[in-house]
């Protein structure tokens, strides 16, 4: 048998994946309906298919809030659309999110939410520059009705 020695050659710019740096998700809502008392920024657990979606900016965290769930923080009705090439494996569009957050943060946030009036809202979703996902959650009080102008 016969050998041929063939040689590939591939476009570069056709495999490399551009990551999108830019990606910056507001809650403008936000500081107008509430005052911010503290700032964290939190990690999320995603799955493939939502980091493809948040980096093609496909997301919404403007009727999104955060809440404790058996010691740990979830952010409930954040809403990521499906990705277009996505197949079975395609991530719910609304679901909750696990916030990634060091232990003694998590208990600061847990002990202040119990002050009433306080609660936990995403003021700003956005991609580092390593291309992971990270949400700026905001310690907040609510405004009266007179104090929103």
């Amino acid at each position: 048998m016969r050998r041929l020695n063939v040689t590939h050659q591939y476009n570069h710019e056709f495999f490399t994946m551009k990551i999108e740096k830019t990606v910056s998700i507001l809650n403008r809502r936000a500081r107008f309906e509430y005052e911010i008392l503290e700032e964290f920024e939190a990690g999320m657990v995603l799955t493939g298919t939502e980091i493809k979606s948040l980096r093609s900016s496909k997301a919404s965290i403007t009727e999104s809030f955060c809440q404790f769930i058996d010691g740990e923080l979830y952010i409930i009705n954040m809403m990521i659309d499906e990705y277009k090439l996505g197949t079975f494996y395609n991530h719910k569009t609304k679901r909750e999110r696990k916030l990634l957050l060091h232990k003694k943060e998590l208990q600061k946030l847990e002990k202040k939410l119990k002050d009433a009036g306080n609660t936990i809202i995403p003021l700003k979703l956005y991609i580092t520059d390593k291309g992971k996902a990270k949400v700026l959650i905001a310690l907040a009080r609510g405004k009266k009705l007179f104090d929103k102008r």
